[in-house]
């Protein structure tokens, strides 16, 4: 088995994930799983984003109807994603997200990429929120008579925000799935009127000329990816979900499919009730208030305005929620030692990292005034789609280590005969996306790798604990099996040995062997009470455990230390 002693096995072990929390009450049904996950969904994909996409699905330079297409494109890309981030959730039901998920499967270096990665995301996805305020918010300046600085309102308003979020207001979060769900509403109705009341030209939405090329549907599919990013975002409370072998991945899907319908529905009938063309601005391209566009020539003034408004407290809750959600990256990988200290530091009245807090602000508030609205949508997509891409890698990682990494045992899992071919799917569709997206995607994405490599390399590489990772054990499966098997030997009785004294007695000795996949029961003609190991060793086939053990204990003191297990474990061999 090698000559490992004690000493060595904080070195090697395999670390499992975060105990799930047993305190926390699950009351989250599968309609609350559902409306919580669209409420993450529905925003700027869909009060900003598609006169955007109609322009970039024309190449450009003239804007096409087809924009649907896109959004149904983007959410068959989603599904290997929400399908892997379904079995990783009842995996992890407590872990809190995708930065636990890929930091437990490839390690820290990768956590760190992860956590930039997705801290990016959230935190460009609640500016893209910010900028879709400052697009309505000039409906409310006509409305009230006074000329409202733009930009001055949007970081205003940006700086309230993370004041609120400070001071921990939680309350204003139980506000945002009402408001988001009567938002969708409205737009359905209006929508619904459309298709009643007016003479839509459906050939505008339906003809080739309102695709542009594929290589334009496939770029448009992209750019509205970030959509689709709050799909999921339901996994950070998995500690309160009933059920969520259940409800948490037909939670996800369901939520997916109606956001899809939702997204389908409305482009589709904006492009066939208004000439794209008319969403247009003139020389400073795609209108980023197309959802007043719509609204004003289908039912009026009012209901223009109407729309207007609840575009601006959508975006609000939105970017509220958002500073929240993306805050939180930088606190955990602090706690993590990935990143300084202060950053996990704790606010002594409010009970809010702070600090994480005000450094989201602060990189919001510079992508909101330095940022073309394009870019940031771009960049947002493109962050998720790399992180879908890893999510989906998790799935198949942890899949083909899950013998020596035998924490990973999920309630639900990929459906037989899916695995791997979903997975797969999903990071081969992903990488073209990233490559259709063009250079500011891959800029990103490469950013976020540097600069995460950097930091580890720089900071986290010193301070963090070595243990062995499934990415690390799968890849010393193809080279050198019988190391795989030793480790695997370390973990079980790292596993066993819960007061951490590097000894067994006979109770523990039994707990190592169920972790390394023996069958540990009755057998024939034993007595109930006896515990046998069936058909496990190479000459023997029905061993007392209590024999392995004495036979193993050399020193006779009641007790197996690691070489003592070793020298046991080498005689034996895992059932199956």
């Amino acid at each position: 088995m090698g000559n490992y002693g004690p000493k060595d096995l904080r070195g090697i072990v395999l670390t499992p994930t975060e105990a799930a929390s047993d305190n926390l009450e699950r009351k989250l049904g599968l309609f609350s799983v559902v409306i919580i996950s669209l409420s993450a969904m529905i925003g700027s994909g869909l009060f900003v984003l598609p006169a955007l996409a109609m322009l970039e699905m024309g190449g450009g330079e003239n804007p096409v109807g087809g924009v649907w297409l896109a959004y149904l494109v983007a959410a068959f890309l989603v599904i290997p994603g929400a399908v892997s981030k379904s079995e990783l959730s009842t995996a992890m039901p407590s872990s809190g997200g995708s930065y636990v998920y890929v930091e437990k499967t490839f390690g820290p270096l990768i956590g760190t990429i992860a956590g930039l990665g997705l801290w990016a995301n959230f935190m460009l996805k609640s500016a893209f929120a910010l900028i879709g305020f400052k697009a309505y918010l000039w409906v409310i300046e006509d409305i009230i008579g006074i000329d409202i600085n733009i930009e001055t309102a949007a970081i205003f308003l940006l700086s309230i925000i993370v004041i609120i979020n400070i001071l921990g207001v939680k309350r204003i979060k139980k506000i945002q799935t009402p408001i988001v769900m009567f938002s969708a509403f409205y737009l359905l109705s209006v929508c619904a009127y459309a298709v009643l009341t007016q003479d839509l030209d459906w050939g505008a939405v339906s003809s080739k000329d309102s695709f542009g090329s594929w290589e334009d549907v496939a770029a448009t599919s992209a750019f509205v990816f970030v959509s689709y990013a709050g799909v999921t975002k339901i996994a950070a409370v998995g500690g309160e979900i009933k059920d969520p072998g259940r409800n948490m991945p037909y939670g996800i899907l369901l939520s997916l499919l109606f956001s899809c319908l939702l997204y389908v529905s409305v482009t589709m009938v904006m492009a066939a009730a208004v000439e794209p063309s008319e969403y247009m601005h003139g020389d400073h391209g795609a209108s980023e208030d197309p959802i007043y566009i719509f609204a004003e020539a289908v039912g009026g003034e009012t209901v223009g305005i109407i729309a207007a408004i609840l575009a601006v407290v959508t975006m609000t809750s939105m970017a509220l929620a958002g500073i929240l959600a993306s805050s939180r990256f930088p606190f955990a990988m602090a706690r993590d030692r990935l990143l300084p200290g202060f950053l996990e530091d704790v606010h002594g009245k409010y009970g809010t990292p702070h600090w994480a807090i005000i450094g989201t602000g602060i990189a919001m508030g510079l992508a909101i005034t330095f940022l073309p609205v394009h870019d940031v949508a771009e960049l947002a997509s493109g962050f998720k789609i790399m992180i879908f891409m890893l999510i989906n890698a998790c799935v198949i990682v942890l899949r083909s280590s899950s013998d020596s990494h035998a924490w990973y045992d999920p309630e639900w899992k990929t459906p037989r005969g899916l695995y791997p071919l979903v997975q797969l799917f999903g990071i081969f569709g992903g990488a073209a996306l990233l490559y259709f997206m063009g250079t500011k995607s891959l800029i990103g994405a490469g950013v976020a790798v540097i600069l995460g490599t950097i930091i580890f390399s720089s900071y986290g590489k010193e301070r963090v604990q070595s243990v062995i990772t499934p990415w690390e054990t799968t890849k010393k499966m193809l080279t050198d099996p019988g190391e795989v098997e030793r480790r695997r030997v370390f973990a079980a009785f790292h596993a066993a040995d819960t007061g951490e004294t590097g000894q067994l007695d006979l109770e523990g000795f039994i707990g190592a062997f169920k972790a390394l996949g023996y069958i540990v029961g009755g057998g024939p003609n034993i007595p109930d009470d006896a515990i046998v190991v069936p058909s496990a060793s190479k000459t023997r086939p029905d061993r007392l455990i209590g024999d392995l053990f004495h036979g193993g204990d050399s020193d006779e003191d009641g007790l197996i230390n690691i070489e003592e297990f070793l020298s046991v474990a080498e005689e034996i061999e895992p059932e199956g």
